[in-house]
């Protein structure tokens, strides 16, 4: 048996998106599939983004006195706009659906009466050296995804969740929606409330969605503290259980990988000034078959090219940026015990808004991707 879907509403919340909405609307609306209603949240925006909306065919609209951020938007709209809804799609200001998106979405929650959530699978933009890792690296997590076959999170980038799901979580205590307003990442805490009241949720097979990539180290750096630092709170406040039990597992996964990196060289220095250090030819081995596995890994990118390749092939770069995954990942673990310890904690979205306020947002031939 499967349920239809007739109603379908889109939440975009946008803080100061001016350059990019309008790009997002035109996504939305040049669906095969075009959502019931397209609700862009202007979120205390001191930019023209509410100017820009309010061109398109949408319900454009400004909040007023949220001190919530961006699950406070979420909320009101949520409450005030989709109480007749079958599915709720949530995108950001910042982000492309190709025209499958909708109808693919609407498809998936015909065809699976226990689907709570699909996330997508989100491809970041542009050719410069930092967006080609962090392309690279969403790639490979969208692939084991793929193959696990379900998610712990619903990335807020763009997702759809069925409606009865969100309703179910509103109920719960100590909430005004389904968002949770103490929660940094919002979307990892939202995703495991629908999965504990019995919900599936998975990455779509065929739905891709295309933002941008963070362009500096700086802003990428806020970026993933807030949500590394966001994921361990939550983890902290829900424990381990059946649900959490993947994402403790990959802290621990990371907290160790971070430690190694910081061993080897540390081993190596000691070794050098205790003069002890020497260089065998087998050390090359290991490192030779990480570039063919890192080059091999290259076809699961979207619409790669030589540069995605070279990329992989050079071994340096990649490094690196696995030196500062190690060094974000220590950091936030560091922050987290401190705010344990002290009780003083800093905001995580303002962070975030900052972080994003470095780069700029471009459309480069997307329409008619999947």
């Amino acid at each position: 048996m499967t349920d239809i879907v007739q109603r379908v509403v889109a939440l975009v919340p946008a803080h100061n998106e001016e350059e990019s909405i309008a790009a997002t609307i035109e996504g939305l609306l040049a669906q095969r599939r075009v959502p019931d209603e397209i609700v862009v949240i202007a979120d205390n925006c001191t930019d023209r983004t509410l100017e820009v909306a309010s061109r398109y065919p949408v319900t454009a609209v400004a909040s007023v006195g949220n001190t919530h951020k961006k699950p406070g938007a979420m909320n009101w709209a949520w409450r005030t706009h989709c109480q007749g809804a079958d599915i709720v799609v949530t995108l950001d200001a910042d982000t492309y659906l190709p025209p499958n998106a909708v109808s693919d979405w609407v498809r998936e929650f015909e065809e699976n009466p226990k689907l709570g959530g699909s996330s997508s699978k989100f491809t970041m933009l542009g050719e410069d050296m930092l967006t080609r890792l962090q392309r690279a690296e969403f790639a490979s997590w969208t692939h084991t995804s793929l193959r696990r076959g379900w998610t712990s999170v619903l990335a807020g980038t763009g997702c759809a969740i069925r409606n009865v799901a969100l309703s179910s979580v509103a109920e719960l205590p100590d909430r005004e929606g389904p968002w949770l307003y103490v929660s940094a990442v919002e979307d990892f805490e939202l995703t495991h409330q629908i999965r504990a009241m019995g919900w599936f949720c998975h990455v779509s097979p065929t739905v891709r969605a295309y933002t941008d990539s963070m362009k500096t180290v700086s802003a990428l750096w806020g970026q993933r503290m807030k949500w590394q630092v966001g994921t361990l709170q939550d983890l902290l406040r829900l424990g381990v259980n059946s649900r959490t039990a993947l994402d403790w597992r990959q802290q621990a996964l990371g907290l160790g990988a971070a430690l190694i990196r910081l061993l080897w060289p540390t081993l190596c220095l000691i070794a050098i000034l205790s003069g002890q250090f020497q260089i065998v030819w087998w050390w090359a081995l290991p490192t030779a078959l990480f570039v063919l596995n890192d080059v091999k890994q290259t076809r699961l990118i979207p619409h790669r090219d030589k540069g995605d390749v070279w990329v992989a092939a050079s071994f340096v770069p990649r490094e690196l940026f696995a030196y500062m995954r190690a060094a974000w990942f220590l950091a936030a673990w560091h922050r987290v015990l401190l705010e344990r310890i002290t009780g003083r904690s800093k905001d995580l979205w303002e962070q975030q808004y900052v972080a994003e306020a470095k780069r700029k947002w471009r459309l480069v031939g997307l329409k008619g991707r999947r």
